[in-house]
């Protein structure tokens, strides 16, 4: 038997495995395999602020907390393990196209900083003049931007590969091919049965992204969780040109250019679509002209994990302490929440009030009511 078991070897997962590990809990990661729907390696890697909270200012708390958490994880990691996570943080931008998408961009900013109080929100709205000073290259069709000074971007891969040579090197117990098919519950004592045998443990978490819809129950938890896919198109690598992220074009610390940032309800297809593809391309070449000179070398699709509102689900079992459940889209941006405020929560045994707003008791209308 074992401290706790985390069921989900993606960033989610990894990185509370991570925490818990250095916490002093002797944890066991199991990780379903490649035949999982795996939103990590789709991920396109923003570490973002600006745009995580309208109408909901404790998530807005949350997501700032973690990118200021993120330069810590990313040097600790470095240091265990010799990976460069490529983070950069030099604030980041919303491009707008119109005068439309800029007026509505600054409402939805105002209306940020306003929920956000005494905890403070700072942005600016940037016209086209003073924008093309600080991004070489822009598109005539970008007529401004929003900017706050929290945001970048970080390599995804590179992140999960450091959570997890971190996390064994540490002495944590990495399962493989392990796929949960069935478990029992009591107070503090949860039992699996997976593809590579049994495990046991006083504590819980399910962090298997689309996979808790159904193993949440087994717990007494709900993650009402539902796949939105997202198509990215990868260039060859270029010189460094682009001195931050925008919400949908980043430079890799390789060269290579993502863009990015469909949101399409197609259940769990992780195919791909031109007409989304051809999409994405256009405004990349309206906001950098230079763009569509370059050759596309990769593209793909993956599954992002959303909740019916968008926002993260983070649960404890009231019939059976010690269950935990965390479920989220933005794996590389809450890595340093989850790794080390979530994480020391549940090695305490209960979660934190601050996170008593993203319990899936919101989506209980009766109890609401």
């Amino acid at each position: 038997m074992s401290d706790a078991i985390v069921v989900g070897g993606g960033l989610v997962g990894a990185a509370i495995a991570l925490g818990l590990r250095d916490a002093g809990l002797d944890t066991v990661l199991l990780d379903e395999g490649d035949i999982a729907h795996r939103a990590s390696r789709g991920n396109f890697g923003l570490v973002w602020v600006q745009s995580k909270g309208l109408g909901a200012p404790w998530y807005q708390r949350w997501t700032r907390g973690s990118a200021g958490e993120w330069s810590a994880l990313a040097a600790d990691l470095a240091a265990r393990t010799g990976l460069d996570l490529a983070l950069r943080q030099p604030g980041g931008v919303h491009l707008c196209l119109s005068e439309e998408e800029f007026a509505d961009r600054a409402a939805r900013m105002a209306q940020m900083q306003a929920e956000a109080g005494n905890h403070g929100f700072e942005y600016r709205m940037i016209r086209r003049d003073e924008l093309a000073a600080m991004l070489p290259g822009l598109g005539p069709a970008v007529v401004g931007a929003s900017f706050t000074p929290y945001d970048g971007h970080a390599s995804p891969l590179a992140l999960l590969q450091a959570l997890h040579r971190a996390f064994t090197e540490g002495g944590g117990a990495y399962v493989p091919e392990a796929k949960v098919r069935g478990g029992s519950a009591a107070p503090r004592d949860f039992r699996v049965e997976t593809a590579a045998g049994a495990f046991a443990a006083p504590r819980i978490v399910l962090a298997a992204g689309l996979g808790n819809a159904e193993l949440a129950p087994l717990f007494g938890l709900r993650a009402p969780v539902r796949p939105q896919r997202g198509q990215i198109l990868v260039t060859e690598r270029a010189r460094p040109v682009l001195p931050m992220p925008t919400t949908t074009i980043r430079q890799t610390g390789e060269g290579t250019i993502m863009l990015g940032d469909s949101m399409e309800e197609v259940g769990f297809d992780t195919g791909q679509s031109p007409p989304v593809m051809a999409q994405i391309a256009q405004r990349a070449a309206l906001s950098f002209p230079w763009i569509a000179d370059l050759n596309i070398v990769r593209a793909w699709s993956a599954l992002r994990v959303m909740a019916p509102d968008g926002l993260p689900i983070y649960d404890q079992s009231e019939r059976f302490p010690g269950a935990f459940t965390a479920n989220c889209h933005s794996g590389v941006t809450l890595a340093g929440a989850h790794a080390r405020l979530l994480a020391p929560m549940i090695a305490a045994g209960s979660l934190d009030p601050v996170l008593a707003p993203f319990s899936a008791r919101r989506f209980d209308v009766p109890a609401a009511a």
